[in-house]
């Protein structure tokens, strides 16, 4: 149920109010008991989408989900090439390692 704000052109006096939609509009003000009160235009009737499950990237068609899902796979075995050839390289450099001298330096 939305809040409302009201206003009363007699008196003056505005506050706000939890009423359904389908409840008809008030229009005697609790203040000065005048049949002046009108309901102001704002935010009382908007939609709030509270929580997950409201963006763009939740309700993705197939064809982008697809194309997705293979950048993420040829991503994913990218890095894992790039991992197995710093390995082959560290290897290498293990086996070739700094010369030990013999001490008559």
């Amino acid at each position: 149920m939305p809040t409302y704000d009201y206003e009363c052109d007699a008196c003056g006096y505005t506050f706000e109010l939890f009423q359904g939609i389908n409840e008809k509009h008030k229009k005697k003000c609790p203040q000065c008991k005048k049949m002046k009160l009108r309901r102001l235009f704002g935010t009382g009737a908007a939609l709030l989408f509270k929580g997950s499950g409201f963006y763009e990237t939740d309700y993705r068609s197939e064809s982008y989900k697809s194309d997705a899902k293979k950048a993420k796979q040829s991503e994913s075995s990218a890095k894992s090439e790039g991992k197995s050839s710093e390995a082959k390289k560290s290897s290498s450099a293990k086996k070739d390692g700094p010369k030990k001298s013999s001490g008559n330096d």
